[in-house]
């Protein structure tokens, strides 16, 4: 099938949308914004909504690419370029961040859900669509103040937690599992087989006939995706020599994190303020506030975990 020229542009916006976010997050790596900014509230949304998009112009284009007749030569070659890069990724950020590192984000995700994807190309589009609603159905309630039907904590662990159904997921920069998230590129795949079976992509490619500035960023996009951090960080670096950030209150930052996990898993922000709140001043007292935030210990340490046993006893739900 002929590229269609739109599908990079629309891939170039969502390249654009993911430049911001991640400008977010840098600002707030280095202290510019308060914690916890860019994993909560519309930020939160902002960034699922953009690695949905990715996804589904994956799927959307793994149909293009492949259908009706499968193209494995060319099918391996960019499934061994993402995967690679995704390795790399992930030995990089072991590196740079040893409690925080990439073991499964939105490159790892497209690799393997392409890999699934490939077994609904040739399925009707309704199947594919009714998979992508189960998976929704199944997994929805990750969304909201309680856990998904499936999750578990079995899950937790790195070795696991890729699938989707940790129940507190290890800690990472970028954190986009298996489940829900194939469920975008299984979309993708069954908007795309509509698209064909209504004869729509003339319509589409009609759209945009030349290329833009947009489109061709789209064209190349794992190579933007894999070089805009290394330069929106080294430009902030360079701002943080002439203009540092103001120090960062460790406490402020802990309360902001605890709230938002705990909201996450009870939605009692009452109890969560005063179970934070209590935390927050033993591990102050006994001086593990900042070996906690610096990785010096982690949330399992025992005496972190002894905390938080008195400080649920201590703060009784609003009920």
């Amino acid at each position: 099938m002929p590229r269609i020229t739109l599908i990079d542009t629309l891939r170039g916006v969502a390249l654009i949308a993911m430049a911001t976010y991640h400008f977010t997050w840098d600002l707030e790596f280095f202290g510019y914004i308060e914690p916890g900014t860019a994993t909560q509230g519309l930020f939160r949304v902002y960034a699922r909504s953009i690695a949905s998009s990715f996804l589904f112009l994956a799927g959307f284009s793994l149909v293009l690419a492949h259908f009706p007749a499968m193209r494995w030569s060319s099918f391996w070659k960019r499934f061994a370029i993402v995967a690679g890069a995704a390795a790399a990724i992930s030995i990089a950020t072991l590196f740079a961040f040893p409690n925080e590192w990439i073991y499964f984000g939105i490159l790892h995700n497209i690799a393997l859900s392409s890999l699934i994807g490939l077994a609904f190309l040739r399925l009707p589009a309704l199947v594919t669509a009714a998979a992508v609603l189960l998976i929704v159905a199944a997994m929805i309630t990750d969304y909201g103040p309680m856990p998904g039907i499936l999750d578990s904590a079995a899950f937790n662990t790195r070795a696991l937690s890729w699938l989707g159904f940790a129940e507190i997921p290890p800690r990472s920069n970028d954190y986009v599992p298996l489940f829900p998230w194939v469920a975008a590129l299984l979309a993708g795949v069954a908007v795309a087989r509509m698209a064909i079976s209504g004869n729509w992509l003339p319509r589409l490619a009609a759209v945009q006939t030349k290329p833009s500035l947009l489109s061709k960023a789209g064209r190349h996009s794992l190579i933007v995706y894999l070089m805009h951090q290394p330069v929106l960080i080294a430009l902030l670096y360079l701002f943080s020599l002439v203009h540092p950030p103001p120090p960062p209150d460790p406490r402020h930052a802990y309360m902001l994190s605890c709230e938002a996990g705990c909201n996450r898993q009870t939605g009692d922000r009452a109890l969560c303020q005063r179970f934070c709140g209590c935390t927050a001043d033993r591990l102050i007292a006994q001086s593990l506030m900042m070996p906690l935030q610096t990785g010096g210990i982690t949330p399992q340490d025992d005496r972190v975990q002894a905390i938080a046993e008195q400080c649920s006893m201590e703060t009784p739900s609003s009920d």
